[in-house]
């Protein structure tokens, strides 16, 4: 893996066995429920297939064609139209307290702000502490409960930002 190498670019079809895995992984890793999770979503084995709306974005990071990890912005599911949801954040350990999840965060902040949204929600585990402690670093503060509806009752954290 070199630093040269490695980039962020939107999802293809043939990115989709090597996210879901990185995806997964971590939920054994870190021991996060796999019901009411990405773990168990719809559209966690095709991620390619459900960022394709003009509204979405999923990401990836490459390195020679080794996909290291992802995130994506959507619509959060049955709330007001203005807000996106960060989702399906993961990343191998190969490359993560590298700066790269700080790199892909910035991404989709970036991609949320140019497509108008005007606030961006998380849902994160309570064992993902350093991804918490990014998401308190740039400026999004906790919630006393969950919004929208994304079927993720297993995720204990709520965070949201003004963009």
């Amino acid at each position: 893996m070199c630093k040269d190498t490695i980039v962020i670019r939107e999802i293809k079809p043939e990115d989709n066995a090597q996210i879901e895995a990185i995806i997964r992984a971590c939920f054994h890793e870190f021991k996060i429920p796999l019901e009411g999770t990405a773990y168990s979503d719809n559209e966690t084995p095709r991620m390619f297939e459900s960022y394709q709306n003009i509204n979405d974005v999923y990401y990836v990071i490459e390195d020679n064609g080794v996909i290291l990890g992802g995130a994506g912005i959507k619509p959060l599911k049955d709330f007001e139209a203005d807000v996106c949801e960060i989702q399906k954040m993961y990343f191998s350990p190969k490359i993560r307290n590298k700066g790269y999840g700080r790199l892909m965060f910035e991404t989709c902040l970036q991609a949320a702000k140019k497509m108008g949204y005007k606030q961006c929600y998380l849902e994160s585990a309570s064992q993902l502490k350093a991804a918490i402690h990014v998401y308190e670093s740039y400026g999004f503060k906790h919630l006393k409960e969950a919004l929208g509806n994304t079927g993720h009752y297993s995720c204990s954290v709520w965070m949201i930002k003004d963009l």
